[in-house]
């Protein structure tokens, strides 16, 4: 497999190479994934609250899926409360700094 030289001119990050600080590779600006993420949050633990209801009404019998949604629920708001600690953090370190 033949290896090919890295072109500097697609590496630059000038305005004329389209690349836009505030989007993603997607196409999606920070805000917009922040809002999703949130979304996914929110639905994730919708399912688990609906998994527990299901169990306890005796419409699922396997408690393994139960638990399973449970822990993604929890995960996933465990780091959400992660990046928002290291927003603020970064927020009041940009307000101490002096100019």
């Amino acid at each position: 497999m033949p290896i090919q030289a890295i072109n500097a001119s697609k590496l630059a990050m000038t305005p004329s190479s389209g690349l836009n600080p505030t989007k993603s590779a997607s196409g999606q600006s920070f805000g917009q994934m922040l809002s999703d993420a949130l979304e996914n949050v929110n639905d994730l633990q919708k399912k688990a609250d609906q998994a527990s209801t299901d169990l306890a009404t005796g419409r699922i019998e396997d408690i393994s899926q139960v638990v399973i949604a449970a822990e993604k629920a929890s995960v996933a708001l465990q780091l959400t409360v992660q990046v928002r600690n290291k927003m603020l953090e970064s927020y009041q370190e940009m307000m101490r700094m002096q100019v």
